[in-house]
């Protein structure tokens, strides 16, 4: 089995969550994670209260404007304030969107990368380029997208050779994939099971938006439906129960409301270890 840098189940911490958490204490929350961009610099009252949540929970960091696929050079004091930011609160991942957010200025949309051969090798010499700054492997999230723009290769394809050339990991998110089995006509599980299992960091799990019968987008700001947590559970079941994150960022609900999803993750888990405990038995 493999050895998780967290563990459980996990939740994205915001800023409007940080009271109701320090008053109530959710015991099911394994682990937690935030955007290293919203917490570079920051001190007084505030970064005291981030600290206090940095000693109690293991967090990983889930970047918003690294711009791996982008055309610009890449932002190499981002990186080196990333990495003073995990060794300040002893956090062991970063993550990223395989997208680009810049050119010469900041887009403020996660676009695709041109699933081709060329843009494997430049992503992959940028990815290589992050992890000697931060003498460690990343990981890297399927992406959402809405276009396909030069097209050469499927977008499982380009995927696994990006992780494959740079040898790092993934960060899996089935929302994620379900929303481009929509959009793009594919079948989300056998896209799951065509990815690299041994390479999952950990997992996201959330919400989106019905723009229309063929078109979902990728929101984060509505509860999990049910055809996203069976992919889940598909994806424990063929890979095995993993670390798992519930992702909300805006509409976000009360604390108790809120964790009845999280509760869904870890009940999804003991019973996929449950399983595998009895198969293993027989």
């Amino acid at each position: 089995m493999r050895d998780y840098v967290v563990s459980g189940a996990g939740l994205g911490l915001r800023r409007t969550l940080m009271g109701p958490l320090v008053d109530h204490p959710p015991p099911q929350i394994r682990f937690m994670e935030v955007a290293p961009e919203n917490w570079i610099g920051v001190g007084g009252h505030l970064g005291r209260g981030f600290r206090a949540f940095t000693e109690k929970y293991p967090f990983t960091l889930h970047g918003l404007s690294l711009s791996i696929g982008s055309p610009s050079s890449l932002d190499t004091n981002l990186v080196k304030d990333i990495r003073k930011l995990m060794q300040e609160h002893g956090m062991s991942l970063y993550t990223e969107h395989l997208t680009y957010c810049s050119d010469d200025g900041h887009l403020y949309d996660l676009m695709p990368i041109p699933f081709t051969p060329e843009a494997v090798d430049y992503v992959v010499a940028r990815v290589q380029q992050v992890q000697d700054i931060l003498g460690q492997r990343i990981a890297l999230e399927n992406a959402s997208y809405y276009a396909a723009p030069q097209q050469e290769m499927s977008e499982i394809e380009f995927i696994n050779a990006v992780l494959e050339g740079a040898d790092c990991d993934l960060l899996l998110d089935v929302n994620n994939i379900y929303v481009n089995s929509v959009n793009h006509r594919y079948d989300a599980e056998e896209f799951l099971k065509a990815l690299p299992g041994e390479r999952i960091a950990y997992c996201h799990v959330a919400g989106h938006y019905n723009e229309a019968d063929d078109l979902i987008v990728d929101t984060h700001g509505a509860d999990v439906i049910d055809p996203v947590w069976k992919l889940l559970d598909t994806a424990y079941d063929h890979f095995g129960v993993f670390p798992t994150l519930l992702e909300r960022d805006f509409n976000i609900p009360p604390l108790p409301e809120l964790l009845t999803e999280v509760d869904m993750i870890c009940s999804m888990q003991s019973q996929q270890r449950t399983a595998h405990e009895q198969l293993v038995k027989t």
